[in-house]
Formats: C-alpha cells, structure tokens, sequence
C-alpha cells in the first residue's frame, strides 16, 4: 500500500506529480504543447489542483486524430510497448508504454491484489482477454508482482476454466462481471461448487447489479466479490478497486488526479455528486493524460472508509456520458453499428438497439431492429439478415439477434433518435 504517513505528505507528492506531468508533457508532446498555445498558458501557471480547469479537456477524439502514437511524450527508443483499447469505431485508441509505466501499473496493480486479501498463498486464474489489450498482461504482472500463481487461461473456454479450477485449486477468479456469472451458472450446473476452491472473484469491465452480484457469489459456493476499474488510457486495469466493505471503489491518488464535472456544462462538481470522470496522470511518461474525459460516470465520495483505508474514493462507475454500449466486454459505438448498414445495401439508416437480461441466468442479450431501404422486399430478408450478422461478428466482436422491419415503421425525431434501449439494470448498483 502506499507509504504515506500523513495526507499532507500524499498531497505534495501529487501536487509535484503534477508540474511534473505539466512540463513533461509540454516538453516531449507536440499535441499538447499546440494545447498550451492554444490555450494561452505555460504549465508554470498551473500552480495546484485548483488551476487544472483552466486547461482544455482531452478527449477519446484526440486519441483516434494522432493515431498511432497519440499523445506521445517520449522518444520511440523509450517505448517498450503499446496497448490498445477494446472499441470499436475505426482507429482504435492506442498508448504507449516507456519501462516505468509498465512497472508502475504492476506496483498499483499489486496494490488492488493486496486489497482484496490476495496473498503469495493464492491461485489466481486469470480469465480476461491477453494480446493487444491490457486486461491479461495487467492482471498477470500484478499477480506475480505480489508472488502469487498466475493461471493465465485467458478469456472464454468454460470447458478449460473448470478443468483449471478444480485441478489447480485456483482460489481468485478474474473476469468480466458477465464471464463471472457465466462461469457461476456453469459450476451450479455441473454440481461442483463444494469441489472449487474460490474465494474471491476480481472482476470488471461491465457494470453489475447487487442481485447479479448476490448471484454470482451464491453459485461460485460464497465468494466474495471485488469490482475493479481501469481504462486503457490510463494504463489499463487496476486503476482502483472495491475494498472489503463493498461500497466504494479506493483509488490510486499518488497515480492520477480525480475531477468530476457536469457532462453538460462541463463545470467541476463538488464531492458527492454524480458526473462524469475525468483523470489527470501524475507520473506516466510514454502518453501522459491532462483533463481526460473518460465518460463515465461516478462520484467522489468524501471522507474516510469504514474499512479504514486513507485512500481516496469514488462510487461504483453508474453508466457513460455518451451513447457507447458496454456488451459482454466490448465497447460498442452506436456509430459503428451506423457503419455496418451504411456497407450493407438493402438496409436503411435507422435502427434500434434493445439490450436485456435474462431474469434467470442474467446473461445479456443484444436485439437489433433494422429497417429495410426503401422499396427493398421482404423476400431478400433471409440474405440481409445473414450479412448484416455476419458483419456485427466479424467487426464487433459479438453475436446480436436481428429483425427486420419495414422503411418507415422506426419512429423518427427532430432531435436526435433514441437508438439505444437498455433495460439490463433494474436494481441498484451499489
């Protein structure tokens, strides 16, 4: 855990975390010297927390315009990896990784193990996605970071996951909420819960309700649950997570800087209150972050845990600020789903995404109403249906159930369209 005796003593190191990151980044990045510029201000300027707003947000968008190497502060020989988000419109939001950054995302990431009462005695199965992105690679080197075993299996292959669970005796599980719940379902079906030996599910990527958690937790035989954040933007997972009395997330604060603003005004919003997420980097050397818009949406929460933690926290994430679709995982943007029918001919622009949750097992289902173009016959629904469906597959990542609909019969809006109708949570999140 971090050792800070005193909040004074965090507050200077951040606070020197910070000018730090200013001058950094003004110095080695050409994207954000042009920002200062345009902005009208030096990073001497910024002299505490307070002075932040007086700088320009960074955004997704800036991401995708300097891609390959957004945000960049270093020189290439410095980077040692690049990581890249699970999104799914176009160019993908990648960032680059000096040495540092990659041992100081381990060192934060062991912090979470430690959180959830993960020791060297542990078995820790790692059933999250390994290769480009950062979920494997991140929850792997925090593991070992804290001298526990990693089982690294990887996402999916509920076959393989059991098998692991009941040979290896792997006491942590950590996957996405709906893999969880998938895995949970599994082990109440084959009857073993008294054969497995979990006692703790780290989890995140997805929202989750109490009822889903409850769930989860009966059906891995009485495990206890641990949400944990991250974003690729910012390292990656690990970023905070959930403590043992299971009301807030703890986060990083030596790490990142916290604001909360109106999603609307993009005003600052006191503690308490909800808005969107936007964070500050306060040592990362390859792609610094100033005033990132992360979109989703929380609340600092004032005070001190019961738990007893010093640590800084927020609420659990509630929901995004804009219209992305969080599915089995995988960020979906209703603009790629725009792409897709725009390449399909015979299928109109306008469209409904219905997401639900089977009351009984809780898995997640995605409904798509397509219309068809106009003086397009129901006859060719058969061939429309297969390439639309083909192309969700092979470009998003997930399977949805399709129907088509007749040109005309989607309500339209002078405004913009509701296209998104998710009804998955019913009961609160936290």
């Amino acid at each position: 855990m971090p050792a800070f005796s005193t909040v004074d003593e965090l507050e200077a190191h951040r606070l020197k975390g910070l000018q730090w990151t200013l001058r950094h980044a003004y110095e080695g990045s050409s994207f954000y010297r042009e920002r200062f510029e345009q902005a009208g201000i030096t990073p001497d300027e910024i002299k505490t927390f307070a002075d932040l707003p007086r700088l320009p947000f960074t955004s997704a968008d800036d991401l995708r315009d300097g891609y390959p190497f957004p945000l960049r502060a270093v020189p290439f020989e410095q980077i040692v990896r690049i990581h890249a988000s699970s999104g799914t419109t176009g160019k993908r939001k990648v960032l680059c990784y000096t040495q540092k950054d990659v041992e100081d995302w381990a060192h934060f990431f062991a912090r979470c193990y430690q959180m959830a009462g993960v020791t060297p005695l542990d078995r820790v199965q790692i059933a999250v996605g390994y290769g480009v992105w950062t979920a494997g690679v991140g929850f792997q080197a925090g593991c070992e970071k804290i001298g526990a075993m990693a089982v690294p299996v990887g996402p999916g292959n509920i076959d393989l996951q059991i098998q692991f669970l009941l040979d290896f005796q792997s006491t942590v599980f950590c996957s996405t909420a709906s893999m969880a719940l998938l895995m949970a379902e599994e082990i109440h079906r084959r009857g073993i819960a008294d054969k497995i030996a979990v006692r703790r599910i780290i989890y995140g990527s997805e929202r989750s309700s109490r009822s889903m958690r409850k769930k989860i937790s009966e059906l891995f035989g009485g495990a206890e649950l641990f949400d944990i954040t991250g974003l690729t933007e910012l390292y990656g997972p690990g970023t905070g997570i959930e403590c043992s009395d299971h009301d807030c997330i703890h986060y990083w604060s030596d790490y990142y800087h916290l604001e909360i603003i109106d999603p609307q005004t993009l005003q600052p919003l006191p503690d308490g209150e909800w808005g969107e997420m936007v964070v500050t980097s306060l040592c990362k050397e390859g792609a610094p972050l100033i005033r990132y818009r992360t979109r989703d949406i929380t609340r600092i929460i004032p005070g001190t845990c019961t738990c007893g933690s010093p640590l800084p926290r927020h609420s659990r994430i509630r929901g995004r600020s804009d219209d992305t679709i969080k599915f089995r995982g995988v960020n979906i943007y209703p603009s790629s789903i725009d792409t897709i029918l725009s390449s399909v001919p015979g299928l109109g622009s306008e469209y409904q995404i219905h997401l639900t949750r089977e009351p009984d097992s809780g898995r997640d289902h995605m409904r798509l109403v397509i219309e068809r173009a106009q003086g397009v016959p129901a006859a060719r629904d058969a061939e429309l249906l297969h390439e639309v469906g083909h192309q969700i597959k092979k470009q998003l990542l997930v399977t949805a159930e399709l129907e088509l609909t007749d040109y005309g019969a989607l309500p339209r809006s002078e405004r913009k369209s509701q296209r998104v109708f998710d009804t998955r949570l019913k009961d609160e999140i936290v």
